[in-house]
C-alpha cells in the first residue's frame, strides 16, 4: 500500500514540478505577458505558499526513500568459502526441504518454514498423511530425508526438523452402481 501511495505522490509531484517548470519557462521568454491581471493579491500568495509547501514536503519524502534501506530484501543463508561468498535465499531451502519430504510415501499437500537460530537451520514441515502408515514411523523418515537433503544440498547445518501432521486425508469413497 505504502509503495502505490508513493507512486501516486511521486506522479503528483513530477506533474507539478513539471507544470510549473513550463510557467516558469512561458513567463521568462516572454511567450505569456509578465503583467497579468491578478484581483487578489492575497489569495494568490497564500495559493503559492500552500503549493511551495506540498512540493516541499513531497520533496523530503522522495529524498527519505532514495536514502533509507530496502527492508523487503529476500532473506538468505550466507557462507563464507574459501572461494567467496554464497548466499542461499530462504525460499530455495523451503523449496529443497519440500522436495525431500516430498520423496516420503504417504505423506502430501506439504508446506515449510525455515528459521534461521544459532545452531542452524530449523525446519517446520507440515503435512497431510494418508493413515494406511505408523504416524512415528512416518514422520521420523520425513524428519531424517529433510535433515541429510537439505544439509547434503546447501552445506548449512540443520538443527532441528520439526513436523507438523495437519490432518489425515480422507480416500475418496465410491459408490457402487448397479443398473
Amino acid at each position: 500500500m505504502a509503495k502505490i501511495l508513493d507512486r501516486l505522490l511521486l506522479f503528483i509531484y513530477s506533474l507539478s514540478v513539471g507544470t510549473l517548470s513550463v510557467i516558469a519557462i512561458l513567463l521568462l521568454s516572454g511567450v505569456l505577458p509578465r503583467s497579468l491581471e491578478i484581483r487578489n493579491w492575497e489569495t494568490a500568495y497564500i495559493a503559492v505558499i500552500v503549493a511551495a509547501v506540498i512540493l516541499f514536503l513531497l520533496s523530503i519524502r522522495f529524498f527519505y526513500i532514495s536514502i533509507r534501506r530496502e527492508r523487503t530484501s529476500s532473506l538468505s543463508v550466507d557462507q563464507r568459502t574459501e572461494y567467496g561468498d554464497i548466499q542461499i535465499s530462504m525460499e530455495t531451502i523451503e523449496n529443497l526441504s519440500l522436495k525431500a519430504a516430498g520423496r516420503v510415501k504417504g505423506i502430501r499437500d506439504l508446506r515449510s518454514r525455515i528459521r534461521v537460530s544459532q545452531a542452524g537451520l530449523e525446519i517446520m514441515i507440515r503435512g497431510v498423511v494418508d493413515g494406511e502408515h505408523s504416524l512415528p514411523l512416518l514422520t521420523s523418515e520425513v524428519q531424517r530425508q529433510v535433515h541429510e537433503y537439505v544439509q547434503d544440498t546447501t552445506g548449512v547445518p540443520v538443527a532441528d526438523v520439526s513436523v507438523y501432521i495437519a490432518n489425515l486425508a480422507q480416500a475418496p469413497s465410491f459408490k457402487s452402481r448397479v443398473e
